[in-house]
């Protein structure tokens, strides 16, 4: 949306097919054909030079034919996205940026977090929500050397609810809030090279009562036996070549810390996060990038004779994302992200999962207010864990309108 507008709108209308929707084994996928409505507003407000306020809001409801078939089921997926953002300067040297990010959904990739693994790889009926709020400090000292303090919080709620101890909710596993305060130092080497070194603590706090498992060394146990506290210590280098590209990487190891929990060990993990943007022409840009990290997952399958929960994943998450304007009119993007994850701890302890997603797209601008698109997108879950697996091919045409 055009952020130079003090208000836009838009209203998308698009036609579907999705061969697998509820993201289930091969064997039990059910297809369908559909329609999406998703009108959405965006405010920009910069009362000063040196203060940007933004706000924008999108909704879509999704029709799924199929579902209309069986009496049982809704046919309407509803999800809302709430974003606002506040970037102020105090002086050329200190700076500081608010964002909140409000999520009401049920696919995989609205739920997840801003940045790094998908912890949750299918679709979950119902309204799930995750929120995600950052406050971040950028304060140059001397010419020379500069900090960066942040925060990250981000919580999720799901709305299935009320398993028991032979078949725990998604709520019972997964509702959870995490906190990260990272600081960084930072050292301008050169104009055009920055050298970091920086600390995060991160914490996991599970908040469902609900009794989701046993193990003879613990009982009867909640999800709080997988909270856990993360320090994560990285040096890395933020670097501007020629040409409009920038990259940054860093590097270092995490420390996990279970510290209200006997059955999983402490342990140390790599930690990795590398970033390369590349903008080659107007309106087009290449984005890649890799993160290796922990996450938490569905999965808790305790191990009695181990003593074990599953307590998390250990993922390494790749990414890249090509934007590129064919004509004055036409507009293509393509993405992938492919995911490697590990579990910790329980009966698939070393076990894998391998999460793909494709999108392509085409968008003609009619017009400066209406546009058509055309796109494909497609997931694989490739998993250790039986009856996990599935694929899933998604295919639309719509149409926008922009004010």
């Amino acid at each position: 949306m055009d952020t130079s507008k003090a208000l836009s709108v838009t209203a998308s209308l698009r036609g579907f097919y999705d061969d697998n929707y509820a993201t289930w084994p091969s064997d039990m996928a059910r297809s369908s054909f559909g329609f999406e409505i998703s009108p959405s507003v965006r405010f920009n407000w910069s009362p000063v030079e040196q203060t940007y306020l933004g706000a924008y809001y999108i909704y879509s409801g999704r029709f799924y034919e199929d579902r209309n078939s069986v009496s049982a089921n809704n046919p309407w997926d509803h999800s809302h996205q709430f974003n606002l953002i506040l970037n102020h300067a105090f002086s050329e040297r200190y700076s500081l940026n608010l964002q909140d990010t409000f999520v009401i959904a049920q696919e995989p990739e609205l739920l997840a977090p801003l940045a790094g693994p998908v912890p949750v790889l299918y679709r979950t009926q119902g309204n799930n929500i995750h929120n995600a709020a950052s406050a971040s400090l950028q304060a140059e000292l001397t010419r020379l050397l500069g900090v960066a303090v942040s925060y990250h919080n981000s919580v999720w709620d799901y709305e299935n609810s009320g398993g028991n101890l032979f078949s725990p909710s998604l709520s019972g596993r997964l509702d959870r809030m995490e906190h990260a305060v990272s600081g960084d130092l930072r050292w301008h080497a050169l104009p055009e090279t920055t050298a970091v070194v920086g600390y995060t603590f991160g914490m996991t706090a599970y908040s469902s009562t609900e009794i989701i498992g046993f193990l003879p060394s613990v009982g009867l146990f909640d999800s709080s036996i997988r909270d856990l506290q993360s320090h994560a210590l990285y040096v890395g280098v933020e670097h501007s070549f020629p040409r409009d590209v920038t990259a940054s990487v860093r590097a270092g190891a995490t420390y996990l810390d279970y510290r209200h929990n006997e059955a999983n060990k402490d342990t140390w993990i790599p930690y990795a996060d590398g970033r390369l943007t590349y903008v080659y022409a107007p309106g087009s840009n290449i984005r890649i990038g890799v993160i290796h990290t922990y996450n938490s997952t569905d999965l808790i399958d305790p191990n009695a004779t181990l003593g074990t929960v599953t307590s998390s994943q250990h993922s390494t998450s790749a990414y890249a994302a090509l934007t590129h304007r064919l004509t004055a009119l036409l507009s293509g993007s393509a993405s992938v992200t492919y995911q490697h994850s590990t579990f910790a701890g329980g009966n698939f302890d070393g076990q894998n999962d391998d999460f793909l997603m494709l999108g392509l797209n085409l968008t003609y601008a009619i017009n400066p207010h209406w546009s058509a698109e055309v796109g494909y997108d497609y997931d694989l879950l490739s998993s250790d864990v039986p009856r996990r697996d599935y694929n899933r091919n998604r295919v639309y045409l719509g149409i926008t309108a922009s004010y």
